[in-house]
């Protein structure tokens, strides 16, 4: 079963659009939850393949869009709501992790008798990688962590960093989305939260902490978050575990659009060994 955009409705908070890749057999399977990055979405280039690979292996795989990514309801590809993407933030992303943990294994997720509440692996790409990290040391339901090109720090990001007087006086800054063209806006807001939650923010301090198994997958040629960022989790985490993917860029030589019936090498790699560490 593939079912598409699913409605997380919530009080007061914006919804979130998930979709589940499953196999229909009523036989409870281990919960995979894929955080997207920054500028990111569910639908982006090879995550719908990627999905199908993790539903094949008799996984519950569900891929969602942030509620302040950018998307709507009516069109969850693309970035249609700036407002609300220049009011997204860190701690916004990581209730929206909760949340969605919370329902999918809650009696009112229609699917329940699918998965299997005990067993649940995030997976987190790039900005979601911190966001995934940071969330598995706070949340005992998270069994096992996936971080695929993921940040070694917030407060280092060029969304958190820059000119501050200027995005102070402004109350906005912008970053050109290279693929779109759009003006991407980023409220002041965003450095508040950060500078407001920094400890709980703290990426190092959460791997540092962090119990259970985590599987760190980089490519050495990253040009977006450097290698050097696995190597620093890898080194906060003794027992974590570092996949290096060779001649692989940020996205594991995919793109958007993906006009492929096949992932790239790369990706099909990052892949495998992920559902290999999540079945062991």
């Amino acid at each position: 079963m593939i079912i598409k955009n699913q409605v997380l409705n919530r009080n007061n908070n914006k919804p979130i659009v998930w979709d589940a890749f499953y196999n229909s057999n009523a036989i409870k399977k281990p919960l995979v939850i894929f955080c997207h990055g920054y500028k990111g979405f569910k639908d982006w280039g090879t995550w719908n393949l990627m999905a199908q690979s993790f539903k094949d292996e008799h996984l519950f795989f569900v891929k969602f869009n942030f509620s302040h990514n950018g998307g709507t309801v009516k069109q969850p590809i693309d970035f249609p709501d700036l407002d609300a993407f220049a009011e997204n933030n860190y701690t916004k992303e990581l209730q929206d992790l909760d949340d969605l943990i919370t329902y999918l294994i809650s009696n009112k997720n229609d699917y329940l008798n699918e998965i299997d509440t005990n067993n649940i692996t995030v997976i987190g790409h790039s900005r979601g990688g911190g966001i995934s990290i940071i969330k598995a040391k706070e949340d005992s339901r998270i069994k096992k962590l996936i971080t695929w090109a993921s940040v070694s720090s917030f407060g280092k990001r060029t969304s958190t960093t820059g000119d501050l007087e200027q995005w102070k006086k402004d109350g906005v800054k912008y970053v050109i989305n290279g693929r779109t063209k759009q003006k991407m806006p980023h409220n002041y807001q965003f450095y508040l939260d950060f500078k407001a939650n920094e400890q709980r923010l703290n990426i190092e301090n959460a791997e540092r902490n962090i119990k259970i198994p985590h599987l760190i997958i980089h490519a050495t040629e990253d040009p977006s978050v450097s290698f050097d960022e696995a190597l620093n989790l890898n080194q906060w985490n003794k027992n974590s575990v570092l996949l290096e993917i060779p001649d692989a860029n940020h996205v594991f030589n995919s793109k958007h659009p993906w006009d492929n019936a096949i992932m790239p090498l790369a990706l099909q790699t990052v892949v495998s060994n992920s559902i290999k560490f999540i079945l062991d």
